[in-house]
Parts: structure tokens; sequence; C-alpha cells
């Protein structure tokens, strides 16, 4: 029984010894599972330090500052094919003090990374036009190359055996050179259509310049909103002190009641924090412009201009007229819709031959100046002739032509609706001023009138609250038409194109 425990014992020892070892064995197998499952998971690793080369980065930036200075150049300029001349000299570094609307369309002309990337954008559809008339110029080749040769004989005659069957081969030099003389107006076609194209990312530029124009306008009235819009609680809060100091001076004599003291103070209360609300909605409205100029650093800049007061001489028919002549977003498509059509053209073309010339020389042979050779000649080729394939790129051009053609249309009528829609809202907002303007007028003479009645004692503080909140209500309502007009006139001149005449009457 002893001998059977024993037993027992031993192979025990040796069950946990080989358990032990196997888990040894196997716990580095699922460590190493572990990190392979982790490095699978790390989807981006951590970029390596690169030493900065500060040449190669002054050079770089050198390039792009006069890169942006010449695509900023010519921004200005398409600008002022059609909008008056931007009469301003401010730089940069002049951003610090007053600036007028002028001063930040010149910035944002000069600084907004979407014109850049629209006039960059343009640039590289011109260079497709070259690209498409380099067919042609001629196409050379030259090159030296040296050969060891090992001819496989497969003759058994003398003359196979006196032939030197390892030699060297030397082509010192190789030229050659290839051009094509005519083929029937295909080169012209492609190279018309992306003459149309580059024409139609001008006008795409042109878009982009007047929408960040526009938002700089939009950005510049808000922020003199903004502005009207504090002092107008400036002015609240003033009137609400006034009123509380009166409240106070009748309570001490008895001629108010405690409660007029209260609410007097709330009245002021509300007043700040409106106040408050003001002046976080000009820092924001500044904040925004700083964006819609292309400079986040020029938030603290101080406006010289206003709302403009004068009224816009306008009329609908000659605003469709001048928006089909000069609406960007229209004149892009129309040229689109002309390189669709050459490109169908093009395909058509495909069908027939080129007519080329071509000429090499060579200089070498078994030693590197035993011979040299020369040919030259003209050829009438067709080239990867696939006539079904043809066949069904004329299909494609047609219908890429119908496609743009639908495309020109809606957007022409796109430009109707969208002209008619800012002239009724501009005519809406200049009919709106006058309405306004005499609310304005009479909640100031209901204000003072109340005020007045509250300082001899007539009037109670429910009476000069309501005459307060009218008053401050109908000034923002003023602004607030105000904006809205000088908005709709920035939106109408954007939709057409162009700029709208400024009469000398005031609204």
């Amino acid at each position: 029984m002893k001998k059977v425990f024993n037993g027992i014992l031993i192979l025990s020892i040796i069950l946990l010894g080989m358990n032990f070892a196997q888990a040894k064995k196997v716990k580095p197998v699922e460590d190493e599972l572990v990190a392979k499952k982790e490095k699978e998971i790390q989807i981006i690793e951590s970029e390596k330090k690169v030493k900065v080369n500060k040449k190669k980065e002054i050079k770089k930036l050198r390039s792009n500052a006069r890169s942006k200075l010449k695509s900023s150049e010519e921004a200005e300029g398409m600008y002022e094919t059609k909008f008056p001349a931007i009469k301003s000299n401010i730089t940069y570094a002049d951003i610090g003090g007053e600036v007028t609307l002028s001063d930040c369309i010149k910035l944002a002309i000069s600084h907004h990374p979407a014109i850049m990337s629209a006039i960059s954008n343009a640039e590289i559809y011109k260079s497709r036009v070259g690209q498409a008339w380099s067919n042609y110029f001629p196409t050379l080749n030259a090159g030296v190359s040296y050969s060891r040769n090992d001819m496989l004989m497969t003759m058994g005659s003398a003359y196979a055996r006196m032939m030197k069957q390892k030699y060297d081969m030397y082509y010192v030099p190789t030229l050659s050179a290839n051009m094509l003389l005519f083929d029937f107006g295909k080169t012209k076609a492609a190279a018309d259509s992306a003459k149309r194209t580059y024409e139609s990312s001008r006008f795409d530029a042109e878009t982009s310049i007047e929408t960040v124009i526009y938002n700089v306008k939009v950005a510049y009235y808000n922020l003199v909103f903004a502005k009207h819009q504090k002092e107008v609680y400036e002015e609240t809060v003033k009137d609400y002190e006034l009123q509380l100091k009166q409240a106070r001076a009748y309570y001490e004599i008895g001629k108010k009641a405690k409660i007029d003291v209260t609410y007097a103070e709330y009245n002021l209360g509300k007043a700040n924090l409106n106040l408050i609300m003001a002046k976080n909605t000009l820092e924001l409205a500044a904040v925004e412009l700083a964006n819609a100029v292309g400079i986040p650093e020029m938030s603290e800049v101080v406006l010289k201009d206003g709302l403009n007061t004068k009224e816009y001489d306008v009329n609908f028919p000659d605003l469709i007229k001048i928006a089909e002549e000069s609406r960007p977003s229209l004149l892009a498509a129309k040229k689109m819709m002309d390189a669709a059509e050459l490109n169908v053209r093009s395909s058509k073309r495909a069908f027939t031959p080129d007519i080329g010339a071509f000429g090499s020389y060579q200089h070498g042979g078994r030693k590197m100046d035993s011979d040299n050779g020369y040919q030259f000649g003209v050829e009438l080729a067709y080239t990867n002739l696939n006539l079904m394939l043809l066949k069904k790129q004329v299909d494609e051009a047609t219908a890429t032509y119908r496609k743009y053609v639908a495309d020109y249309e809606k957007a022409r009528q796109d430009v109707y609706l969208d002209v008619k829609s800012a002239y009724i809202n501009l005519m809406n907002s200049h009919d709106s001023i006058a309405v306004s303007k005499l609310a304005l007028q009479q909640a100031k003479e209901q204000q003072y009138q109340a005020f007045r009645r509250y300082q001899v004692g007539l009037g109670d503080a429910i009476e000069f609250k309501d005459s307060e909140n009218t008053y401050l209500n109908a000034q923002l309502d003023y602004y607030s038409t105000l904006l809205q007009y000088n908005i709709n006139a920035a939106e109408l001149e954007r939709v057409i194109g162009a700029p709208i005449k400024e009469s000398d009457k005031d609204l």
C-alpha cells in the first residue's frame, strides 16, 4: 500500500512539473500574440522626428510668399474688371488700427485662402491648354548603350563557323525624333476644349472672389450692427441708473414706495445682463470678420465705416440683363457647354489618321567609332484604331454635351430666381426702413414723456419700463432693418456679378 501511495505521489510531481514547463513555454507565445494584436490595433504609428532644414524652410516660405503676391494681384485685377477699384494701401502690418470696408476687401483679396486656391486651380487648367498643343512639338529620344552578345548558332555551314559569335556592340550616341505634322484638327479641337475649360475655371475663380467679398461685407455690417447694439444697451443702462437714482430720492422723501426702488434695481440688473451679452456678441462678430477676411489676428480692429443709408437705384429688367452678361457661374456653365461641344468634334476626328515625320541617327557598332547610320521619312498612320471604342467615345462626348446644355439652362433659370429674390428682399427692406424710422421717432418721444412724467412724480415705474423697452426694441429694429438692407444690397451685387448704383438720396 505504501509503495502504491509513493508511486502516485511521484507521478503527481512529474505531471505538475510537465504542466509548469508547458505553461512556461506557452506564456512567451501568448505575450507575443498580445503584442502582435496591440500592434495591429495601432492604426497610425507615431511619426519620427525629422530634423528641420532651415534653409529649405526659408526657401519654401519665400516661394509661397511670391506665389501669394502673384495670386493676390491677379485676384485684385479680376475683381476690379467689374467692381470699383479698391482705393486702399493697407497691409497686414496696418490691421491693428482703424479699417474701412474697402480695407477689409483688399485684405481678403490678398490673404483669403479660398481665393488663392481658386486662382491656382485656374492655373492648373491653363497649363492643360499648352499640354494639348504639345502634340505638334517634336518628341526627342537620346541615349547610349553597350551590350555583350553571344549569338545562338543554328547553322552548321563553314560561313557560320567563320562568324564571330561573341562580340561587343556600342550605340554612341543614339538620337531619334518624331513630329506630328497634321492630324486633321484633332489637336486643335482638344486645345480649344481645354481653353474653354480654363476660361470656365477663371469664372469659377471670380465666383470665389465675389463670394468671399460678400462674406466680408456681411461680417463687416454685422460687426457695425453689434457695435450699435452695444451702444443701445449702454444707453438703456444709463436710463435705468438715472431712474433708480430718482426712485431712491422719491423713496427717501416718502413720495414713492420701496417697491419702486426694488423694481428699478431689477430693471438695471437685467439691462446690465443684456449689455454683457451685447459685448460678447460684438467680440464674436469681430472674430467672424477676421475669419471672413482670412486673417484671424485682426479681431481687434476698429471700424471706420457705418451702415449705408443711401438709396440704391435699381430696376429688375436691367438687373437681369446685367446678370446674364456678368454672373460668373452662368458664364462658367456656358464655357463648359462650349468645351463639351468641341470635345464632340475632337472625338469624331479620332477616326482620321495622323501625318508625321520621323528621323534617327546612330553611331557605334562593334567598335565605338566603327560605323554610323541615319533614317528619316514621313508616315501616314492610324494609332490604336478601334472602331467600336471610337464610336462609343463619340457617344459619350455627345451625351456629355447634352448634360452641359441642360446644366447651362438650369444655371440660367437659377440666375433669374436668385436675382428676383434678391431684388424683392432689397425692396422689402427698403420699404421697411421708413416704417421702422417712424416707429423709432415715436418710441423716443414716448420714452422721453414717460421719463419726464416719472421725474415730476406723475408716472410710475411700470410705465417708464414699458416706454424704455419700446424705445430699446425700436432702436434695435431700426438698426436691424438697416443691416438687412445693406446685406440684401451685397447679396444683389453677388447674384448679378456687378456693382449696383447708389443714389444721393437718403433713406
